[in-house]
């Protein structure tokens, strides 16, 4: 019975692509706090966010690690180094290396600690050349977890998620519907009773032509791959002028979600 959980991460962690009603987003982290919740009793459930878009490892390590060391929850969800991965250059040794000292600084302060690993990238433009090294990543941070009895969310077998209705727009982040099936993935991998099935098959799509798909390449290319690609040129984060969530009441993470849903 997990009574406390902060998340750890980035902008998968934040919840990117699952906006609130305000405009703040939701995402798998905050869906997976409202099952935890849901097992206790009324009010005896603390859950807080610490993950911001755009933060590489070393960020994520020296600005939340020590917040979440000094939460000390039950259960802690750290999810890092993707951001890393994908930059050119970056050795996934490396980054696994400095993943393993957050995990064992994690461990010594929380309950258990569940790490995430990266999605597989196949089908999705530019990202697709990098699935070998997200794979060699993934065995890193699978054998880190052994190391240190970690559970695993391991988002490379959800095959649900290879549907591109699982994506947002920008094809880098998940859709609401696809954050939720993480969220489910997460408390299955917890132990958790879950009201669904994360793999449940989607509805049939329609054919789409050869037109179609190359029409929507260049709308993603022009509205969200170039400006990535100009951040990355000019050193800029998406997350720069971006502030943790913190802490959240599950009461009012459930009526955001409801109001969207």
């Amino acid at each position: 019975m997990i009574g406390s959980y902060v998340a750890v991460g980035d902008s998968f962690t934040e919840g990117v692509g699952d906006p609130g009603p305000d405009g703040a987003f939701v995402g798998w982290a905050d869906r997976l706090a409202v099952l935890l919740a849901d097992r206790r009793p009324e009010g005896d459930f603390q859950y807080t966010n610490l993950a911001v878009r755009g933060k590489l490892l070393d960020q994520i390590v020296a600005d939340q690690i020590p917040r979440a060391v000094e939460l000390a929850p039950d259960l802690v969800s750290f999810c890092a180094g993707g951001n890393d991965i994908i930059r050119p250059g970056t050795d996934p040794d490396d980054v696994a290396e400095r993943f393993e000292k957050a995990v064992a600084r994690l461990v010594a302060a929380a309950g258990t600690v569940m790490v995430t690993t990266g999605f597989d990238t196949r089908g999705v433009p530019v990202l697709k050349h990098l699935r070998g090294k997200i794979a060699t990543y993934n065995g890193h941070v699978r054998a880190i977890a052994d190391r240190y009895g970690c559970p695993v969310l391991d988002l490379w077998s959800l095959k649900a998620v290879q549907d591109r209705r699982a994506w947002d727009h920008d094809r880098l982040h998940l859709s609401p519907e696809g954050h939720t099936r993480v969220a489910l993935r997460a408390g299955q991998v917890l132990g958790l009773d879950v009201p669904a099935d994360p793999e449940q098959p989607w509805p049939p799509l329609p054919p789409r032509g050869t037109l179609e798909i190359r029409r929507d390449d260049v709308h993603w290319a022009r509205e969200y791959l170039v400006p990535w690609i100009g951040r990355r040129l000019r050193g800029e984060s998406s997350g720069d002028h971006v502030r943790a969530k913190g802490t959240l009441s599950p009461e009012d993470i459930r009526t955001r979600i409801a109001s969207v849903a």
